[in-house]
């Protein structure tokens, strides 16, 4: 395992090139995201270590989510907050961001447009994230307990379900069927939804004693994922087994915010922590695949 210590710099989510395998970001701020400023860390991974690349300071605003553009000009975004934390994501030429203020906007970065605001949520929207498989389209994830599928076209919701009785902190789109999202909430469990039938889930686990705040899932097979929360653990799960979890690793001495597969190096994870800690890792779990 490799990792990387920032002092005084809370981790808050981490993002894997999808250009260059050995190059993420991780975006933190100071006093565990409630004061101070915020940094974007770009980080990069040698044999042994992992090491400072690049380090951005957004003076007087948190980052609480970071993102990379998934076009040629290998630019990572930061989105900083003030009043309203807003998380992020970028597909193409389009950003699509979710506030407390309950709206989903999509913008045009090269233009500095809004393109769509799109209504509906009732509660602060923690998650955002496009489609892999349909142009224009993405879901949300909010705190009025709901996963909503949204048409930037047709400027609406195509879909509203009551995912959870508590918050929804993350939600993430599967690979391999264009139906499948799971869902990560306060109430500790992780929901598996078909969009095709969204009366009951897929799959519902649970393992975690507390929120969860990063779910993802895993670009190298359809039904294993992998979450993180604030009872300080990764898990990687597979939804398809009647014992879904497949491995606890707790290598954090604080909450666990960040987490994504590299796609680059099958197996590889890399992770963040409010413990001033970024760490690369390969699950046994997954090693035996």
């Amino acid at each position: 395992m490799k990792s990387f210590k920032s002092p005084g710099r809370h981790g808050y989510a981490v993002e894997i090139s999808p250009f260059l395998a050995s190059t993420f970001a991780c975006a933190s701020s100071q006093y565990y995201g409630i004061a101070g400023c915020g940094t974007l860390l770009v980080l990069g991974q040698r044999e042994a270590d992992v090491s400072l690349v690049r380090r951005y300071f957004v003076f007087f605003r948190l980052i609480k989510k970071c993102s990379y553009r998934m076009c040629q000009d290998q630019k990572c975004i930061p989105k900083s907050t003030e009043k309203k934390i807003i998380y992020i994501y970028i597909l193409e030429n389009l950003v699509v961001s979710g506030s407390w203020d309950h709206t989903a906007k999509v913008w045009d970065p090269e233009q500095c447009q809004l393109v769509s605001s799109l209504q509906g949520h009732e509660g602060v929207i923690y998650s955002t994230i496009w489609s892999p498989h349909i142009p224009a389209c993405f879901a949300s994830a909010s705190g009025d307990g709901t996963l909503r599928v949204w048409d930037v076209k047709a400027g609406s919701c195509r879909l509203a379900v009551p995912a959870h009785r508590a918050e929804i902190l993350s939600c993430d789109w599967c690979k391999y069927d264009q139906n499948i999202l799971v869902t990560g909430a306060v109430d500790c469990s992780l929901r598996v939804w078909d969009l095709g039938n969204v009366r009951h889930p897929v799959a519902q686990m649970m393992g975690h004693s507390y929120a969860i705040r990063r779910v993802k899932f895993y670009p190298f097979y359809k039904t294993i994922l992998a979450s993180c929360s604030y009872d300080f653990t990764v898990r990687f799960w597979d939804y398809s087994k009647n014992q879904p979890l497949l491995e606890t690793l707790e290598h954090h001495s604080e909450f666990v915010c960040g987490l994504d597969f590299n796609l680059h190096i099958p197996n590889q994870v890399v992770d963040c922590s409010w413990d001033e800690t970024v760490k690369v890792f390969t699950p046994s779990c997954l090693a035996a695949l």
